[in-house]
């Protein structure tokens, strides 16, 4: 099919976590290495051939993977205890990785648009002009995961509001709905459509760019029906390459959801969230392209606007910041290392 290029301006930004804001995996990979170096020496170093299918996938879903690959000689529940161990000692350590706090800093800046009388927010279908961009979180992990990792670093996710942060065990994704399927991401654009302001026009999914590093997650983006950046870690993009995937990765063609759906049959819940298609898409549609970092992100690709830093010191924008007691509205401090 012909690459699209007639996309609305980009009005949503929907995050993954784990090795996309944070450099989460490296860590992660270092735990497992630990303990496959002390209970199975012959499985070490964890390949990245198997470390790509563990990628954003829910919890049990990807210890289920690693544990049919590692056939390791000690139980499940003591190796979730070891590896839970080592994971709260290493996280202390996490922090942003480059271009992300620019990037939030930018795209927080564009509640100015909503500021100014003369352009105000899209109430009359005119996306084009100037327009304020909303984001929110959809990570898999866990609530106590995510506070693992981020406790230490609280300013940099201050920007997503509390109820527009949809994490692993949230209670409206269904069991086994995880990524790669589109639960988390139309969930996510629900909790922005539920707040918007007054008189602005819902959201529609291809008016959304979900950020994403892993396979699932783009997978999960594109069946979403939202456009997609993928960012990977530089050793997941070798290991596509080698094997000649790219392509289907942006496509969301690497099958990871009919997996899933196979696991779900027999009277297993359906999804609360409709999607419209909840299908993966076509090589080359255009619908996601694939960045080998966050840093000089090119806006103007995806229709967003971002205002001169210098709004930054108008009060209207401070006071628009201040949203709660222990909540600043898209505002990250200058001085976190990006």
């Amino acid at each position: 099919m012909p690459v699209r290029i007639d996309f609305p301006p980009v009005r949503a930004c929907l995050f993954d976590m784990d090795g996309l804001l944070l450099d989460t995996e490296d860590i992660y990979t270092l735990c497992v290495n630990e303990l496959l170096l002390k209970h199975k020496k012959e499985k070490y170093p964890l390949p990245w051939s198997i470390k790509a299918q563990l990628q954003g996938r829910p919890g049990p879903a990807a210890l289920d993977i690693f544990h049919n690959w590692a056939d390791l000689p000690i139980s499940r529940e003591q190796y979730k205890e070891e590896y839970y161990a080592l994971q709260a000692q290493k996280f202390k350590h996490t922090a942003a990785l480059p271009g992300v706090v620019d990037l939030l800093n930018k795209l927080g800046r564009t509640r100015f648009w909503d500021l100014r009388k003369d352009d105000g927010a899209i109430t009359n279908g005119d996306a084009n002009k100037p327009h304020r961009v909303h984001i929110a979180l959809a990570t898999s992990s866990h609530e106590a995961n995510f506070r693992m990792k981020t406790d230490h670093i609280q300013e940099l996710f201050s920007v997503f509001e509390g109820h527009r942060r949809v994490l692993g065990d949230d209670p409206r994704i269904p069991a086994g709905r995880g990524k790669p399927l589109p639960d988390i991401y139309l969930i996510a654009l629900k909790t922005i459509n539920d707040s918007l302001p007054e008189g602005e026009q819902p959201i529609k999914p291809e008016e959304c760019l979900v950020f994403e590093d892993s396979i699932p997650g783009v997978e999960a983006g594109r069946r979403a029906g939202m456009r997609v950046v993928w960012c990977p870690h530089p050793m997941l993009k070798q290991e596509v390459d080698k094997n000649g995937h790219a392509k289907l990765v942006l496509a969301g063609l690497m099958n990871q959801a009919d997996i899933e759906k196979k696991k779900m049959a027999n009277g297993a819940a359906d999804s609360t969230i409709e999607a419209e298609t909840d299908k993966p898409g076509e090589i080359d549609d255009g619908w996601a392209v694939y960045l080998p970092s966050l840093v000089d992100f090119p806006y103007e690709k995806f229709g967003i606007k971002i205002p001169d830093e210098k709004v930054d010191d108008e009060p209207a924008m401070k006071e628009s910041a201040e949203i709660g007691e222990d909540e600043v509205l898209q505002a990250v401090p200058t001085d976190l290392k990006n």
